[in-house]
């Protein structure tokens, strides 16, 4: 298949990014973003530029691609609602819109989170806006996949590019194996997060929803992939 990545910079990001280089079903990955990336691989395309929704400016053929990983995001700290609706949900629909119009056999995976609010009316922002988000990409002609991760283990030297996260994993990481054995599907790995992401976009998957949860992603995470 042949991917689009939006957020490779980041945690989840990087990690998507890594599973699609490895996997041999993945035969391209453009990534667009805004920093340069740093990584060179074969299958590797790269697009930088100031307006990551802008699909014309990178020159993006819909009808060539398989599959869209959306993986980028900001966190809702010290935001107005307005701001982090333009830069989570405004963003987001200025590229599923075009694509789901132009390719409606392709699949949108888009990171949303545990919480996300479905009625779009509960008390939390992000939640509110993270709902709407979802749910104006499910009424999109395309197959759309909401991932909602819980706890995300980085892995495989896949730094999170915040310097608070990468602190309070530090901090955290001792106590991951007991939250794994008392409750195994709160925690991901980055690697694991990644191979989820390849197998909804796969023909022949087995698909629980189009809401994943931590359990969903795991099991998917866990499945047999193609890799070098």
């Amino acid at each position: 298949m042949n991917v689009i990545l939006f957020g490779a910079t980041g945690m989840l990001g990087r990690g998507v990014l890594r599973e699609c280089l490895r996997d041999d079903n993945v035969e391209s990955v453009l990534v667009i973003g805004r920093t340069p990336l740093g990584v060179s691989h074969p299958k590797l395309r790269e697009r930088v530029q100031a307006d990551p929704s802008d699909l014309s400016a990178a020159e993006v053929d819909p009808a060539a691609y398989d599959a869209c990983f959306f993986c980028l995001g900001v966190s809702s700290v010290g935001m107005k609602e307005e701001e982090y609706r333009r830069v989570t949900h405004d963003l987001t629909l200025a590229v599923a819109r075009p694509l789901a119009a132009a390719n409606p056999g392709l699949t949108f995976v888009f990171v949303s989170g545990e919480g996300t609010d479905s009625t779009e009316r509960g008390r939390l922002m992000w939640a509110r806006v993270k709902g709407k988000t979802e749910n104006d990409l499910l009424e999109l002609p395309f197959r759309a996949y909401m991932f909602r991760p819980g706890i995300v283990q980085p892995v495989r030297g896949v730094p999170s590019k915040s310097r608070i996260n990468r602190t309070v994993y530090a901090i955290t990481a001792p106590l991951i194996p007991l939250v794994r054995r008392f409750a195994p599907n709160l925690v991901i790995t980055s690697e694991a997060f990644g191979r989820a992401m390849i197998a909804v976009a796969t023909p022949g998957t087995r698909v629980p929803g189009h809401i994943l949860r931590p359990a969903d992603i795991n099991r998917l995470g866990a499945a047999p992939t193609s890799q070098n």
